[in-house]
């Protein structure tokens, strides 16, 4: 079943984790894929696993004139543009409570998962608007509806960032064709997040308590999501927070708590 059939798609991240699951997902439904990464050498091996047409581009999403060369490299080598799936973020080690989070630390998150948002938008609707309308997919989380004890404050408040500026992009390009929705994953079992508690059983066991399903979701179960969004199937789906969480955010009392 084609359900991307014809369609081009730029995935950031996809290098690994979702956004190589969605590049071979959605290379599967038909579409033509930029898989788009700041490792080449990781992109490059998603595009091994892409059964259409589909290859790397290096990019930095902090970086304006790399998000403007993918988006202009897309266009020219597919002929436009149809689904901006952008999913690039990190959290690193040393994002932690408001009261110990470093400056620094607290804006190179902010240049990935905020600015990097903003900078995809910015430079690749124009794209879609060429197309008379497409689908714009932003990674938030369910860290952007729900608050934490065990803080990574400058992730999470990214997260929020993201979420309202779909919503606000959602409204604002709606009449032109242009859907943008925030795609909220619960924990996924990514390089990511198993770098982060795979060395501390007491922390993942500290989160795992409060999982209805008690147990982090697979790539795919997000992507399939994503794959929703991105095609036509999701046409009056717009301004949304697609929560795919296993009812985290549903969550009172857990069968364990």
């Amino acid at each position: 079943m084609d359900r991307l059939d014809g369609k081009v798609c730029v995935i950031t991240g996809a290098g690994g984790g979702m956004g190589r699951e969605a590049a071979i997902v959605f290379s599967g439904e038909g579409a033509r894929v930029c898989v788009a990464d700041v490792d080449l050498s990781l992109a490059e091996e998603t595009v091994t696993l892409c059964s259409s047409e589909a290859f790397a581009m290096p990019v930095d999403v902090a970086s304006e004139d790399a998000v403007a060369s993918m988006y202009a490299a897309t266009a020219e080598r597919f002929g436009g543009i149809d689904v901006l799936y952008n999913n690039a973020g990190i959290s690193p080690g040393d994002d932690a409570s408001v009261l110990d989070t470093s400056v620094e630390a607290w804006q190179r998150v902010q240049d990935v998962n905020t600015k990097g948002v903003f900078l995809c938008c910015k430079h690749g609707i124009p794209h879609l608007l060429e197309r008379g309308g497409g689908s714009v997919i932003n990674v938030a989380s369910f860290v952007a509806l729900l608050g934490a004890a065990t803080s990574q404050i400058s992730y999470t408040a990214s997260k929020g960032a993201v979420l309202s500026m779909s919503r606000e992009l959602a409204t604002q390009f709606a009449r032109q064709g242009v859907r943008v929705n925030a795609l909220c994953p619960g924990p996924v079992e990514t390089p990511l997040l198993l770098s982060i508690y795979g060395d501390d059983p007491a922390a993942f066991a500290r989160r795992q308590v409060h999982w209805p399903t008690g147990r982090l979701a697979k790539p795919r179960e997000i992507v399939n999501a994503a794959l929703f969004l991105a095609s036509d199937e999701s046409s009056f789906v717009n301004g949304a927070a697609f929560v795919v969480d296993g009812g985290i955010t549903a969550a009172y009392v857990t069968p364990d708590t």
